[in-house]
């Protein structure tokens, strides 16, 4: 049984912005009744594993706003390792989950019309395509007009150092969110964005000039925000 670690605050700025570039590849095994006693993140209260898929939903859903959670559609890896629908919806949210074979904690919430790029990460990655091979292969058929995204969409990130979380609320021990706002082809001079963060929580331009630009917002660091 794997051995639970406490969180560690993340600081500064996180500048990777693709839920599925963890890239750690422990597999975290826990039992049911595993809890944590130890504050996290000032929450006070036991947390628990994720390791039921009631609990990968809950938990991904707190990428998506608040009012639209109810409605919205939760795609990612079961408890079992599959890749399936873990909860139906027909708002204009799609909910990807964690995966329950990465250590840490990464969920994300995207508009529905950003599902073809997202998908076609996934598959290239499946067959073992390198990030910058997805890259450059996701570049050619946006330029192409087999990929589209719509400037303006944004990604929700929930992401965390813990996979522990609070049944009560479904919040996860020390997790942040992050925001994407895509552009394709956007620079700095077409923005008036730095093409680097000035300080935490400063919105800049990531990947300027391809497909894949956009606007970055980190959060605060908890240093920051006392």
């Amino acid at each position: 049984m794997k051995r639970i670690i406490t969180a560690i605050f993340l600081s500064g700025i996180l500048i990777s912005c693709n839920s599925s570039d963890k890239t750690k590849t422990t597999i975290k095994k826990y039992s049911e009744t595993e809890t944590v006693t130890e504050s996290i993140s000032g929450m006070g209260k036991q947390l628990k594993a994720i390791d039921t898929d009631e609990a990968l939903i809950a938990t991904a859903l707190m990428a998506a706003p608040e009012e639209s959670r109810a409605a919205c559609k939760v795609i990612g890896y079961n408890m079992a390792g599959e890749f399936v629908t873990l909860k139906e919806g027909d708002n204009q949210f799609i909910v990807l989950a964690d995966n329950p074979k990465q250590t840490g904690f990464s969920a994300a919430c995207y508009h529905k019309d950003l599902e073809p790029f997202m998908a076609r990460g996934r598959v290239l990655n499946a067959v073992g395509k390198t990030s910058q091979e997805i890259f450059t292969i996701r570049e050619a058929e946006m330029k192409s007009g087999q990929l589209k995204i719509t400037s303006g969409s944004t990604l929700h990130i929930y992401y965390g150092a813990n996979a522990l979380y609070d049944s009560e609320t479904s919040k996860v021990g020390g997790a942040q969110l992050r925001y994407v706002v895509y552009m394709p082809w956007a620079t700095a001079a077409s923005t008036g964005l730095p093409n680097a963060p000035v300080a935490s929580n400063h919105p800049w331009i990531m990947n300027p000039g391809t497909h894949k630009a956009h606007i970055m917002i980190s959060p605060l660091s908890e240093e920051y925000k006392k």
